[in-house]
């Protein structure tokens, strides 16, 4: 396989795509608002139970509404003017945390309550988040793609390192203020990402059959590179991630309060936006496969060292090792996804991807809270670590297509 140019991979620069940039800002400040919402909701589902198993529930209601909806949702991004889709999302998620700042203000939220408001965010979502995904290319010219999906990976990043430090010093004033900014922030993405967003391709129409609506599923099976890379993102987190039982690591065995885990949940993007940041400058030319590999046996070592790890410091330092290596596999994944994907068919495909990544995170939180319960949070770290070196080594096997990827082409990839 022939390595691309300069014209192709990551040729020329984002400087006067406006359009880019609105659609990056809005991405930013939906991110932002995400995540100090799960601060907020695991703080305080851990208050009122003191329960790991409650934790790992969080990420499982989570994770419910997006194989409910995966065939639905693929359809709608592929079908309707995916701005209004995002919009619509967006007030939702808005709509439900004023609700639950109401209930909480006043004295009457439960577990229950907040289970609901976790579900009803996770449906939203599942309809957001691969809709997002699929406005992305029609922001910049193809040219341009692989380095956008780099920038547009440091709006996520940034969220994820400035929304949890700032949602751990709000919730010090109380859990409804963090509520209150999060809706405002919801409000204001669904400004800069709706139908005033100028996107270069006009939304698409049909009628769904049973054939399109397996589209993305089919396609992604006849790619082994996308199969493999999909599938090892899957396993891996699932197996290696630690976040949902961040809790339990600031109080008990950090000792440290709401302020640290918002530290503890920022530090896996510090590493991630450094990363993003130095792909947008030198986008990979080159063995791109191997380099994923390498990015997720490195996820895996630093969640045994940090699994093991009683220092604040150190911790703080492996989870910002974790999150480097796994931003270095996911500019891969994304832009072979990006590049090797048909527009009409990016809804249809980022459904499905969509699933792969809730499965490995939020489904991988429901997987951890069992696990500590079973053997205690640092045994469930570690066990998860070894996990991922297990799978990697396994996947350079099972999907040679994967590990031997060395240039991505815009108009696809060979199988």
């Amino acid at each position: 396989m022939t390595a691309i140019g300069p014209a192709t991979a990551g040729g020329g620069t984002l400087r006067g795509e406006r359009v880019f940039y609105r659609f990056w800002c809005g991405r930013l400040a939906s991110v932002f608002a995400y995540q100090m919402l799960s601060v907020a909701v695991g703080w305080q589902v851990y208050a009122l139970t003191g329960s790991a198993l409650d934790l790992g529930l969080i990420g499982l209601a989570q994770f419910l509404p997006s194989i409910a909806l995966l065939l639905v949702v693929g359809h709608v991004a592929d079908h309707f003017d995916r701005r209004r889709v995002v919009q619509l999302c967006q007030w939702i998620e808005a709509l439900a945390l004023l609700v639950i700042g109401w209930a909480t203000l006043a004295g009457h939220v439960t577990r229950d309550m907040l289970f609901a408001l976790v579900i009803v965010i996770g449906a939203a979502r599942a309809f957001e988040f691969p809709t997002v995904q699929a406005m992305l290319a029609a922001t910049v010219p193809a040219a341009k793609l692989p380095r956008a999906v780099a920038i547009s990976s440091t709006a996520g990043q940034l969220g994820i390192v400035l929304g949890p430090a700032l949602g751990g010093l709000v919730y010090a004033f109380g859990a409804v203020y963090v509520y209150a900014v999060c809706a405002t922030l919801f409000v204001v993405a669904s400004v800069l990402l709706g139908p005033g967003l100028a996107l270069l391709r006009p939304p698409l129409a049909g009628e769904p059959t049973s054939r399109s609506l397996f589209a993305g599923i089919q396609f992604i099976r006849s790619k082994p590179a996308l199969l493999g890379a999909i599938s090892l993102d899957l396993f891996a987190v699932l197996l290696g991630g630690a976040a949902a039982l961040l809790p339990i690591y600031a109080r008990d065995i950090l000792l440290t309060g709401p302020w640290g885990l918002g530290l503890l949940r920022s530090a896996p993007a510090v590493g991630a936006l450094a990363v993003a940041l130095w792909l947008a400058r030198h986008p990979l030319r080159r063995r791109e496969g191997r380099a994923m590999f390498a990015g997720v046996m490195g996820f895996g070592v630093a969640t045994i060292v940090f699994g093991l790890s009683t220092s604040l410091s150190l911790s703080l330092a492996m989870l910002v090792a974790m999150g480097a290596a796994d931003m270095l596999s996911v500019v891969v994944r994304q832009s072979l996804f990006q590049l090797n994907t048909p527009d009409a068919m990016r809804g249809r495909v980022g459904a499905v991807n969509a699933i792969f990544i809730g499965a490995s995170n939020q489904l991988g939180e429901f997987e951890s809270g069992v696990t500590a319960a079973w053997l205690g949070a640092r045994n469930a770290v570690v066990v998860g670590g070894v996990g991922t070196l297990l799978v990697a080594l396994a996947w350079t096997r099972l999907f040679p297509a994967l590990r031997d990827v060395d240039g991505m082409r815009v108009n696809g990839l060979r199988n």
